[in-house]
């Protein structure tokens, strides 16, 4: 009697469970009763403006001008422009790109098909903004990062991945005078 009981109440308790997929939820732009107004979908308080930095300028957002790839960063690049670029590089590109650009992160080691060197003339040729199409909208295997790095941050990488391509060509005798100095110190 008491096992009879237990499964019972086990298979009453079991029925009140819901499972996500059967949950109610509001279609856009459909009728709901849920509001007082009746539809399901809310309209944007005035003045509200798009979830990420948003630039009236359509060449921030596309890194083009019409069809034609834009040449160089829309703002100032800064130190602090160039570490944010390196900082979210090591988060999002080098797994597959390398800590240098070479194409040789971990998930290539690991059997991923190798992204391009880059340095090899196509893309050292590059325009930047090609480079931010690439980080914005995917490539090849690579997927879109629109959703998952800012605007800001986006042309940051940009920025970078141009230091890097600059970084395989440099010499020491390019180097200023006070920088050289500390380096060839790190050397002894």
């Amino acid at each position: 009697m008491k096992a009879a009981s237990l499964l019972l109440a086990a298979l009453f308790v079991s029925g009140c469970r819901r499972e996500m997929y059967d949950q109610p939820r509001g279609d856009p732009l459909k009728a709901s009763d849920f509001f007082a107004d009746g539809a399901a979908s809310r309209t944007p308080p005035p003045g509200t403006v798009a979830q990420e930095n948003f630039h009236a300028d359509a060449s921030y957002n596309t890194g083009r001008t019409g069809t034609n790839f834009i040449a160089d960063v829309p703002f100032p690049i800064t130190r602090a422009v160039l570490a944010r670029g390196r900082q979210e590089f090591d988060i999002y590109c080098s797994v597959c790109h390398g800590r240098t650009g070479k194409g040789d992160g971990m998930i290539v080691q690991r059997g991923f098909p190798a992204p391009p060197d880059y340095e090899i003339d196509r893309l050292r040729a590059a325009p930047t903004g090609y480079f931010y199409d690439v980080i914005t909208r995917g490539y090849g295997a690579m997927l879109p990062y629109a959703n998952r790095i800012e605007s800001t941050d986006r042309w940051a990488i940009a920025a970078y991945i141009r230091v890097l391509q600059l970084s395989r060509h440099a010499t020491l005798a390019e180097v200023p005078p006070a920088e050289r100095a500390k380096l060839e110190g790190a050397r002894k």
